[in-house]
């Protein structure tokens, strides 16, 4: 794999001068950019991956220091040197502190240049060959592949490549992880869109360079703000890792890291179901607060068995919630906590939260959100002396849960017979049809006809004549208007059929209704 230079100068003939130079080298190199300023240059690194930067340190808006530090953030590994004038020596401290690989003073001689190259390159070659591992083995598109593979509820076995890329991975058992960086949204709330990428770009950059440097595992990013790590280490040393990545990240960073963890597994299914397990230990977080390491410590349960009822309670418990079901709500909950003890109240609590947190996030409904459950409330749960405290307190809760989801549905409603109505009053000189009104709006004309009789009352067809005939009206009240270019504005292409029609509604043509409305 060829070496990658970046290449940093305000000075046009310097950067050209250097360009040539670097492409002469007998080393295996590449010129993936040149940049007139830190800022361009920044861009680039966001888009090709860079081994080695030689940059001017001298240049105006955003010095080569200051440049060097912010390419650290995307790129924490990344050889940088600096070139410059004896009378820009000054800056060499500065230099030495953010760690620049080394420093060629102007006029820079070939034979130095060439020296310094081939020094970097063996050093990255060398780091190459210590770092050869899974996660490198696995590329970019693998990791896409796999993600999706996780993301499915269930999976067909792994495809042959997807295979060969796990299977060194499960040799020795493995664990997925999920990271999520806290609050990030509202903590870079008040920044500009620039300096709100910056920051991100610096939180992923930590979180990327303690995974490489602990060798922690293959990092698949989600989002910006969540990962996956896919770890083969002894689980005591994965979560002591994962404990240290949190208060690295803690220490070194506005936001803190959640992460939720599944158990170890030898084959292809138990990884994807450890995946599910870290989602639903992550899930928990607004319930056991965030900064900390989540484990799932349930075990599966076998059909038949208390578990595997209490999994299908919940789920019952979940539909009643939405369908607004209050009386089903109590039943339910009540079901679940009849026979619990109080050392399972916890992992009773945390098992039906977290589904049905997973749960609403497939119909894009977050379940803290909606409850505007901060991380310190859940407490409450922990400070209760008897379970029939706890259920009172928690049906509350679900009861306040469904109400909110039933006038969410409500409104959504209201608000698509709006745009319905609107869309109508829009077009009402046009050919109006409940097939036609369905697919503007992405929806099948049984169903949508259904939802407009049960909102608003009227057949959908009843509501467009009403309209229609309404706006006749108007028209029909410009005396400027012929009788027979009102039939041709609202569509009508024999006049004789309009007055049929017009008359079968209001029991008189539309002559008459003039004459009787002295028009």
């Amino acid at each position: 794999m060829s070496i990658n230079v970046l290449l940093v100068d305000d000075e046009a003939i310097d950067l050209e001068w250097l360009r040539r130079r670097v492409l002469a080298s007998p080393l295996d190199l590449a010129v993936v950019g040149t940049a007139n300023s830190g800022f361009n240059a920044l861009k680039i690194m966001e888009q090709e991956r860079v081994d080695i930067i030689l940059s001017d340190i001298r240049m105006p808006i955003m010095m080569g220091t200051e440049f060097a530090r912010r390419a650290k953030v995307i790129h924490p590994k990344v050889k940088i040197v600096f070139i410059s004038g004896h009378e820009d020596f000054s800056y060499a401290k500065e230099a030495i502190e953010i760690n620049a690989s080394g420093y060629l003073l102007k006029p820079v001689e070939d034979k130095d240049l060439y020296e310094m190259l081939e020094s970097l390159s063996a050093s990255l070659e060398q780091e190459r060959e210590q770092n050869r591992s899974f996660t490198e083995a696995l590329s970019l598109v693998n990791k896409e592949l796999i993600l999706r593979w996780f993301e499915e509820a269930s999976p067909e076995p792994a495809e042959p490549h997807l295979r060969s890329a796990l299977n060194p991975l499960l040799q020795k058992g493995a664990a997925a992880a999920i990271v999520e960086i806290d609050d990030l949204e509202w903590k870079l709330r008040d920044l500009s869109e620039e300096e709100a990428r910056v920051k991100t770009r610096q939180m992923t950059g930590l979180i990327r360079a303690f995974v490489e440097s602990a060798k922690l595992g293959t990092l698949i990013p989600v989002h910006h703000h969540r990962f996956v790590i896919l770890c083969s280490l002894p689980p005591d040393s994965f979560l002591s890792l994962l404990d240290e990545l949190i208060q690295h990240m803690a220490g070194s960073s506005p936001c803190t890291l959640t992460i939720g963890v599944g158990r170890y597994a030898q084959d292809e299914a138990g990884l994807h179901e450890s995946y599910q397990q870290a989602t639903a230990a992550l899930s928990a977080k607004w319930l056991l607060g965030k900064n900390r390491l989540i484990r799932d410590n349930l075990e599966s349960s076998p059909r038949g068995t208390p578990g595997a009822r209490i999994e299908q309670t919940v789920v019952q418990l979940l539909e009643a919630i939405i369908q607004y079901d209050l009386v089903a709500i109590d039943d339910h909950l009540l079901e679940l906590f009849k026979s619990a003890g109080k050392k399972d109240v916890y992992e009773l609590i945390v098992r039906i939260t977290s589904k049905l947190h997973a749960d609403l996030q497939q119909q894009n409904e977050n379940l803290y959100e909606l409850l505007q459950w901060e991380s310190h409330q859940p407490d409450i749960l922990f400070q209760f002396e008897t379970i029939h405290d706890i259920l009172s307190w928690m049906r509350r809760r679900f009861f306040e849960l469904s109400e909110l989801l039933y006038v969410k549905r409500q409104r959504q409603k209201r608000k698509l017979i709006d745009e319905i109505m609107n869309y109508v009053e829009e077009n009402l000189e046009k050919k109006i049809t409940l097939k036609e009104v369905a697919a503007h709006f992405d929806f099948t004309p049984n169903y949508l006809g259904f939802l407009f009789k049960e909102e608003y009352g009227l057949p959908f067809s009843e509501y467009v004549n009403e309209r229609k005939t309404g706006r006749v009206f108007e028209l029909l009240s410009d005396p400027t208007l012929k009788i027979y270019e009102i039939a041709e504005r609202m569509g009508y292409k024999n006049i004789i059929y309009f007055n049929r029609q017009f008359k079968q509604i209001t029991g008189m043509t539309p002559g008459e209704y003039r004459k009787k409305q002295k028009i």
